[in-house]
């Protein structure tokens, strides 16, 4: 695989850091700044919006740029992002802060996807997307919980100065190993995304990203009180069992790269079979520590499993234009994880004990399963129209005997 993948990783590292890492800080953040807790919720809430506003806006108006000069421009958008955060002065500054961090995520994922596959043989573009996603799961693993600690004992603002930091790196790198392109190559630019976007089948593969991603987040988002209230573990030991998502996550996506380059579909109907066998078990798992951690392994893994597949597959489905499109998958994971946890919170709310919301979201798993159904199915009858054009336009091998 091209070392250029390693600058990909390095920046997907950094963002997953960036995302996850304010869950941890929030009663740092609310202490320092005298607002409530759910207050400082709000700065997870901004930075996923500037993901959903970022990813098709900046895919959008740089379509005809040079997509090493966007991946470098991008970084630059997310240091300063850091940076302010670092430095805001009040709550309202660090909220625009938050969501000016998010603005490039998505489009950094969805140009990156591009650029990673242009990289590699046909053959292997899954598995050099599953490299880029690298960075973001290794994120859960190492990022998040030293990110974590570097804040709870050198203050939240240093942990932003960090992540920053590593932004630079990746900058560094993106300039070292991503290959220069032809700026002035034909691409279809700003009409030709938005085209790609008029597709059913890319509609069809980012609803499943929506309700796939939905299903994990149903759950996720809750994870801690079911390890603590249901299986029993100690406030203290949530972080390593958080580690171990990261963990699994990692496993699941390298693994799903791999697959998806021999069977995309396969892969993709595989992971989603397995995501709703792990959350319809998570009652009975989270009955004893072993099998709990156990769970939170098998729901990373099943997850990420589908990470690249689903990608590719919305990149392949707007090939003409798959910049705007592939940043949209990117927008769509995050409107899984709100939709997601706020699904898991009705069911919670209703009272139907505190892992329902494992099983609020084996539902979305299956309805993410019929997404993939009804596209495949759409698919197949794409496909067999053409076969029917060409058999009847081919001449019979005796009329070619015949008229020789």
């Amino acid at each position: 695989m091209p070392l250029a993948l390693l600058a990909l990783a390095v920046g997907a590292f950094g963002i997953g850091t960036t995302e996850f890492v304010m869950m941890g800080l929030l009663p740092d953040v609310a202490g320092d700044l005298n607002v409530s807790i759910p207050e400082a919720g709000h700065l997870v809430s901004a930075y996923a919006l500037g993901v959903v506003i970022g990813a098709p806006l900046l895919a959008a108006v740089t379509a005809r740029m040079s997509r090493r000069k966007v991946l470098i421009g991008l970084m630059v958008l997310f240091v300063a992002g850091n940076a302010l955060s670092a430095f805001a002065p009040d709550y309202h500054w660090l909220l625009a802060a938050r969501f000016l961090s998010g603005l490039p995520h998505g489009a950094f994922f969805g140009v990156g996807a591009v650029v990673a596959t242009t990289m590699v043989a046909p053959e292997r573009k899954a598995r050099s997307v599953s490299l880029m996603f690298l960075g973001l799961t290794v994120a859960n693993v190492a990022g998040v919980p030293v990110a974590t600690l570097m804040g709870q004992h050198f203050g939240w603002r240093a942990t932003f100065l960090g992540v920053a930091s590593i932004g630079l790196a990746a900058i560094a790198a993106l300039a070292l190993l991503i290959p220069h392109d032809d700026a002035h190559a034909p691409r279809a630019g700003v009409r030709g995304e938005l085209a790609a976007l008029r597709s059913g089948p890319v509609w069809l593969a980012l609803g499943t990203t929506v309700a796939g991603f939905g299903a994990l987040f149903a759950a996720y988002s809750y994870i801690t009180p079911m390890l603590t209230d249901a299986a029993g573990f100690a406030d203290s030991s949530v972080t390593l069992l958080l580690a171990l998502f990261g963990v699994g996550a990692t496993a699941g996506n390298l693994l799903g790269g791999r697959l998806a380059d021999h069977s995309l579909r396969g892969t993709l109907f595989g992971g989603l079979v397995s995501l709703v066998a792990v959350l319809a078990l998570f009652p009975v798992l989270m009955n004893a520590g072993w099998s709990a951690g156990l769970a939170v392994v098998l729901l990373g893994m099943a997850a990420f499993v589908t990470g690249s597949p689903l990608q590719l597959m919305v990149m392949e489905k707007a090939s003409a234009a798959p910049s705007l499109a592939s940043s949209a998958n990117q927008a769509a994971f995050n409107l899984a994880n709100a939709g997601g946890a706020w699904i898991g919170g009705l069911a919670l709310a209703a009272g139907f004990g505190v892992t329902s919301p494992a099983v609020a979201g084996a539902v979305l798993a299956v309805l993410g399963l019929g997404v993939a159904g009804v596209a495949a199915g759409v698919d197949r009858r794409t496909v067999a129209p053409r076969g029917r054009l060409v058999a009847t336009h081919l001449p019979e091998a005796s009329e070619v005997v015949r008229s020789s």
